[in-house]
């Protein structure tokens, strides 16, 4: 079984904290069956300034951001020691259970079940959340750049607070998930949790002690 999905966010790629927090969670994937989703990361803003150039389908930019993914993938797996590459569930499964840590490429699976929206709406957020589901697994952890979801716009100062937790009808309007996140989440069993993932000691505290900060869902 795995026990947590991590989304490794794309904006970790910026600055130089993202090859520590790939030695966390090779550490973390020797104690715990995880199983990492990528973001998109660089890789996905370069099809966002293609949409813009040229007006891109919806399935055209969808399938490629999905891609992008893939791409940061490599990246992970490359930094993340003892992990492997994986392209369905199963494999995660067996490779978690041998102490190693799976990185999942999700194109290939997404792309033959295609069970989301081809639209911005949806982001490996979402995908992240759709994984969880399927995999059955306790616990999905958005690894971001920031410390948890905030009560406005991350971005913002005036009047900004962390939440430390946050319940299905406010996820739906908050701006540190994607605007499809809270309908997967409506119908998904698992916790979930918000933490930073430029302090990976958080991610480790989590997995072993069930808290940290953060922002985590009410159910």
């Amino acid at each position: 079984m795995i026990e947590s999905v991590f989304k490794v966010g794309g904006k970790l790629i910026r600055g130089n904290r993202l090859r520590k927090l790939c030695l966390h969670l090779g550490e973390i994937g020797c104690r715990h069956r995880i199983l990492l989703v990528p973001g998109g990361g660089p890789f996905a803003d370069t099809v966002r300034v293609q949409d813009t150039s040229y007006g891109l389908s919806d399935g055209a930019a969808h399938w490629m951001a999905i891609l992008a993914m893939d791409q940061y993938g490599h990246l992970l797996a490359d930094l993340i020691p003892r992990s492997k590459l994986v392209r369905t569930i199963n494999e995660a499964k067996k490779i978690a259970g041998s102490g190693r840590v799976p990185v999942l490429l999700p194109f290939e699976m997404m792309y033959h079940k295609d069970p989301l929206p081809q639209s911005w709406s949806v982001t490996s957020d979402s995908i992240s959340a759709w994984i969880a589901k399927i995999a059955r697994a306790p616990m999905l952890v958005l690894l971001k750049e920031v410390d948890g979801l905030y009560s406005v716009n991350p971005g913002k100062k005036e009047g900004n607070k962390m939440l430390e937790n946050i319940r299905i009808d406010q996820l739906s309007s908050n701006k540190g998930v994607d605007p499809y996140f809270a309908k997967i989440m409506k119908t998904s069993p698992f916790k979930l949790w918000v933490i930073n993932g430029q302090d990976p000691e958080r991610a480790a505290e989590l997995m072993s002690k069930g808290r940290t900060r953060g922002t985590c869902l009410l159910r």
